[in-house]
């Protein structure tokens, strides 16, 4: 099943390529900005999330870990073409989803996901619920978020650790400043 919606993404997004003038009038393809854990705020979470480390195996943490009570509904930050609906062993139930200006959305450690999560959907649009799943279980449980970039920008790059792979991912506490609640 997996296979099939991560193919289906895959021919959304060669479509979209050949026809992203009419995909985005169709489909008002703008990108409004919406907090993905209902109700939370800038308490939420640690400023310092992004590219924290040591970070595992990953060295650095390439997103954001959004707490709220397991079972809070997780809504897409912006409009979207779900790409992939998985269960991993690090990510546990988990989402990636093509938003606006080919930034793809990793939402993990989920609780729950919506069935049939396929598709065009809206900001705003449940994805499922805050969970701990992955290798998350036993943590507070908690939504990482992070945004991966398609096109890398060679400007992001520093001399942190892994500063290089900062080309390729964007932090989500600054692209969701519009819709974060202090």
């Amino acid at each position: 099943m997996n296979k099939v919606r991560l193919a289906t993404g895959a021919l959304m997004m060669a479509a979209l390529g050949v026809t992203g003038g009419a995909w985005s009038t169709y489909h008002n393809w703008s990108e409004p900005k919406v907090m993905p854990v209902v109700g939370a705020t800038s308490r939420d979470w640690h400023p310092d999330t992004f590219w924290y480390e040591p970070w595992g195996q990953s060295l650095v943490h390439k997103g954001m870990d959004i707490f709220a009570e397991r079972g809070t509904p997780v809504v897409a930050a912006t409009h979207h073409i779900i790409l992939s609906v998985n269960d991993s062993a690090r990510g546990g139930k988990n989402i990636w989803a093509l938003g606006p200006n080919w930034r793809l959305h990793y939402y993990a450690h989920l609780d729950s996901i919506v069935e049939d999560l396929a598709g065009y959907i809206d900001a705003g649009t449940q994805l499922g619920t805050v969970g701990s799943s992955g290798n998350a279980q036993g943590k507070p449980p908690h939504l990482h978020y992070g945004i991966r970039l398609v096109f890398a920008d060679r400007s992001r790059i520093d001399d942190a650790t892994l500063g290089e792979q900062k080309a390729h991912w964007l932090n989500p506490i600054d692209y969701l400043a519009p819709a974060i609640n202090m």
